[in-house]
């Protein structure tokens, strides 16, 4: 997996122990690029930390069921996405725009205890991510972009047709994952989807499952096909 100027080849070129930054409803998958805006000073101080080591830190949502730890803090899912600071922009104003690039999904293994004001959890990456294209042709891109078409006209949308034609079944995928406007639980079973068929039956059910909805409180208009 190619992020910034950094190839990461297997489980060793990661770090074990990294800054989480839990943000709800928060899609990072391997290859996106997610734009933050930073502006908490703890999590200004998690971006100075990673910057002035090997710029990776861990996106995660806190957990569905609202749970909290004895301090406050939300408790965390149990899987979330390391990705590489490949840009910061500091904004004269006390904050930092950052472009984080996915490098591969990972599973909590402990949240430990720290005196910094941002939370560090040992982590184990899902090795498999580190190679792209894996299962692309087991994808139904045709399903995938007649479900991304109806979302789009039942909500007056356009898109760059031209840039969906040419973009992998991967980046495809995990793009449309990534821009979804679903909620929180919908974008943690897109993350914790086990292979890319998967993430991309999934998400045409979500898409079927709004269209449907919409449809419903339209009062009874029909489905897109």
């Amino acid at each position: 997996m190619q992020a910034g100027n950094v190839t990461y080849r297997s489980e060793a070129d990661l770090p074990e122990t990294v800054a989480v930054f839990p943000l709800t409803g928060a899609l990072l998958l391997p290859g996106g690029q997610m734009p933050l805006n930073i502006f908490e000073p703890r999590y200004i101080a998690l971006i100075d930390s990673a910057m002035s080591g090997e710029r990776v830190l861990g996106m995660i949502q806190p957990r569905l069921d609202g749970a909290l730890r004895p301090d406050g803090e939300p408790e965390l899912c149990a899987v979330g996405c390391l990705g590489r600071i490949t840009s910061l922009t500091e904004t004269g104003d006390g904050r930092y725009l950052v472009n984080l690039q996915g490098i591969a999904r990972f599973r909590v293994s402990e949240e430990l205890e720290s005196d910094e004001p941002f939370r560090l959890c040992r982590v184990t990456p899902f090795a498999g991510d580190l190679s792209s294209g894996g299962g692309e042709e087991e994808v139904d891109r045709d399903a995938l972009l007649k479900s991304f078409r109806a979302y789009l006209q039942a909500n007056q949308l356009e898109a760059d047709w031209d840039s969906v034609s040419k973009a992998s079944n991967e980046t495809l995928v995990n793009a449309l994952s990534m821009m979804s406007p679903y909620g929180a639980a919908e974008k943690q079973a897109l993350l914790e989807a086990p292979d890319l068929r998967t993430r991309a039956e999934t998400l045409v059910a979500i898409t079927e499952i709004a269209l449907a909805r919409e449809g419903s409180e339209d009062g009874g208009g029909q489905i897109l096909q």
